[in-house]
């Protein structure tokens, strides 16, 4: 048995009330964390495995307490052990999004995902205080793994002066929409993956720990244009703007601009998806994850098909179509 896991073990029989147990593999992440489904009397808790030299679970334990108490359904923490990287949580079952919608079910599970959306972004100035910043430093982080782990490392690209001049414009381009929208709560992964159907206080909302202060555009971004699922546009824009009537009527934003809040809308995709491009590359260069490269032409299409509707980003398309993907 892996040394993790059987440390895993010993601190789970040291909790009240799992005698008998048994543990199975619940879901693997992006990042180093593992979950365990543990099953005891018919009831069933999920077990999370955060190396402490990886990661750090206080940022979890912060922003799920802070979202419980804005009336969010994240799991509640049942036991913690911070210096092993062990938490035991309750369940929100194995019915992500992902494999629940269809033309069927979308309008309501998109209608619960965006009601939860207005709550977190309402009530998340209560969280502010933990939160760190989305700023233009973490926001030109992330596109550089783009360029970095995307373009140099996966296509072997030796970038020219000019392309790095073309990226420079696009990325500042990005940031400056970003930071002109008014700031709320960002989830920061508000997608089909991190979305679980329940039969009550739907959805449940998993992996919420890189939440950040940040534009308000950026999780209705992320879940209207997934990188996991994609819809036609129209609709994601009819989405999308019935999502800004409730902002005006919640006072999350001020203006009646429609037009405004879907370059917002645009911009923050192109920003959010060449960031997943690069973290798909390098989870598979780096990690040994090829399982995301098969969602790497769906994701750096939304940037093709956004980036060409925009004059201003007219160089950058035309640097995409001449990637050899």
């Amino acid at each position: 048995m892996p040394e993790r896991l059987r440390e895993l073990n010993e601190w789970l029989g040291r909790q009240p009330g799992l005698n008998g147990y048994k543990i199975a593999p619940a879901s693997a992440d992006a990042s180093f964390r593992r979950y365990f489904r543990v099953s005891f009397q018919e009831k069933s808790l999920i077990a999370m495995d955060a190396p402490p030299e990886k990661e750090d679970c206080s940022q979890f334990i912060r922003v799920g307490r802070a979202m419980r108490a804005m009336g969010l359904n994240v799991p509640e923490i049942v036991a913690e052990n911070q210096s092993l990287g062990f938490l035991l949580l309750t369940d929100l079952g194995s019915r992500p999004y992902l494999n629940e919608l269809n033309e069927a079910s979308v309008e309501r599970l998109y209608g619960d995902a965006l009601g939860a959306l207005v709550t977190l972004q309402v009530c998340g100035h209560g969280a502010q205080e933990i939160l760190p910043p989305y700023d233009r430093a973490l926001l030109m982080r992330e596109m550089e793994l783009f360029r970095e782990w995307y373009l140099t490392r996966h296509l072997g690209m030796n970038l020219t002066p000019e392309q790095n001049r073309v990226l420079d414009d696009a990325f500042a381009l990005l940031a400056d929409s970003a930071l002109e929208q008014p700031q709320v709560c960002v989830h920061r992964d508000y997608h089909s993956r991190n979305l679980m159907v329940v039969n009550e206080h739907n959805p449940g909302i998993l992996d919420f720990q890189d939440a950040v202060l940040g534009p308000v555009t950026y999780d209705l971004v992320s879940l209207l244009r997934d990188c996991y699922i994609e819809w036609p546009r129209e609709r994601v824009e009819e989405w999308a703007l019935g999502y800004h009537e409730l902002a005006l009527q919640s006072g999350i934003i001020q203006e009646e601009d429609e037009a405004k809040f879907l370059r917002w809308f645009d911009l923050m995709g192109v920003q959010r998806h060449l960031k997943a491009t690069g973290i798909f590359a390098r989870l598979n260069i780096r990690d040994g994850k090829p399982g995301y490269l098969g969602d790497i032409p769906r994701t750096l299409g939304y940037v093709k098909e956004v980036s060409a509707r925009y004059p201003e980003l007219a160089d950058f398309h035309k640097f995409l179509l001449q990637l050899k993907t």
